[in-house]
């Protein structure tokens, strides 16, 4: 556990100390890339947007998102005064990694202008806007990136970052239950004698684990007087003992023996969902309180319900080391269906992200946020609906530590 401590602070310090050299780069290759075109928050205009200027021309431009997909809206001004949207011609380009470009135009509608297109997240892009006013074209570039940031390929497998391709993949739909461990029916015996008798000698008791053919007791048949062993007909522990030397074997049960190495777990399955449970289904079983998990499949659904209206649904599993004591209470997923998707990620990668959930999809060196629009999921894999191209490497393991190197750099969400 220490190890794990210790190596977690290591990991911390290279991220502080990443973030400590000169804007822009330091002296262990890591970078951050500028947001918002500067190192200090760019001016604004008075509804609170970015504010371009050029000579007496200047331009507010700013995300409004306000009950409406995100879009540009534009103000023009000339010495602070509003010119009319009708006399400006405004376009603008919006650069992605990934070498994608949105080319927005824009019209006019009451005292701005209205951009053509929805500003999808994230919203992070290099900005080329293009203004046309009295015979003159002004032009601007400037970064207005968010969730982005630069980690060169040493660092990264310092930071032990695995990348994976988003892709297709199988769900697997699941029903949690709970149930029971309980002896396989098929192990246990109970043992009597074959000629009555007087009991000479009993040699185990209860607990006591033996092997097949093993002497559990030694009786004298009351009608030859010969002595015979009364044996164990299976390997297994000895549950039940009822003999006593000097006592009358009496045709009745002298022991049970049980063999668990392999048990039966019988989980409890309720009218809403046994339609969806088959014979053969995979199931995967959990007892938390020792840690252990195991896979098996359904092999009986019980053709009588209990008092509690549930069915049983029994998986037969190995049990070789007996951490599987008959009584112990288990949880377990029981898969009801397969569907396959077209496109999906490993649930590892999952972070938050202001309001999202997201990856942290990676262009060479570059590690950007894809906020999505998940589906269907199980504990491996999370359908993608949106949000996300199919083919993009993204981070499957330490993602988190992508998340807390953006959060470092401070790349925030700008309007």
């Amino acid at each position: 556990m220490w190890k794990s401590i210790a190596a977690l602070v290591l990991l911390a310090a290279t991220l502080w100390m990443a973030g400590c050299g000169a804007p822009g780069a330091n002296g262990n290759g890591h970078s951050h890339p500028r947001h918002h075109g500067d190192e200090e928050d760019p001016p604004r205009g008075p509804r609170g947007g970015r504010l371009l200027v050029d000579g007496d021309f200047s331009l507010e431009l700013a995300i409004f998102e306000t009950g409406a997909p995100p879009e540009y809206r534009a103000w023009a001004m000339r010495n602070g005064v509003g010119i009319s949207p009708a006399d400006v011609e405004l376009s603008m380009t919006l650069s992605r990694l990934g070498g994608v470009k949105d080319e927005i135009a824009f019209f006019p509608q009451d005292d701005f202008l209205r951009g053509d297109a929805v500003i999808y997240e994230p919203h992070s892009f290099e900005v080329d806007v293009v203004a046309r006013h009295d015979g003159t074209a002004r032009q601007w570039r400037y970064d207005n990136f968010e969730g982005r940031t630069r980690i060169d390929p040493e660092i990264a497998e310092a930071f032990g970052l695995k990348i994976e391709s988003a892709g297709p993949a199988t769900i697997r739909e699941t029903i949690g239950a709970y149930g029971s461990v309980a002896p396989d029916g098929e192990r246990v015996r109970r043992i009597a004698a074959r000629f009555d008798g007087a009991l000479e000698s009993v040699d185990v008791s209860v607990g006591d684990r033996v092997l097949k053919g093993q002497a559990l007791a030694t009786v004298e048949s009351n009608d030859s007087l010969a002595r015979y062993s009364i044996a164990a007909p299976i390997a297994g522990i000895i549950t039940e003992r009822h003999a006593h030397p000097g006592e009358q074997t009496g045709g009745r049960t002298l022991f049970a023996l049980m063999d668990t190495a392999r048990v039966w777990v019988d989980f409890a399955v309720f009218p809403r969902d046994l339609p969806r449970v088959r014979p053969g289904a995979a199931v995967t079983v959990r007892a938390s309180g020792i840690g252990y998990e195991g896979t098996g499949e359904v092999s009986y659904i019980g053709a009588l319900a209990r008092s509690d209206q549930s069915v049983i649904a029994r998986v037969a599993l190995d049990n070789p080391e007996g951490a599987l004591v008959p009584g112990l209470y288990v949880t377990g997923e029981i898969e009801v269906a397969e569907h396959d998707v077209a496109l999906a990620v490993k649930r590892s990668g999952l972070q938050a992200f202001r309001d999202f959930t997201v990856v942290y999809a990676r262009f060479g060196d570059q590690y950007e946020v894809r906020m999505l629009e998940l589906g269907r999921q199980d504990e491996d894999w999370v359908e993608v609906l949106g949000g996300l191209a199919p083919g993009t490497p993204y981070v499957t393991v330490n993602s988190y530590l992508v998340k807390a190197d953006i959060e470092k750099s401070g790349a925030t969400h700008d309007h």
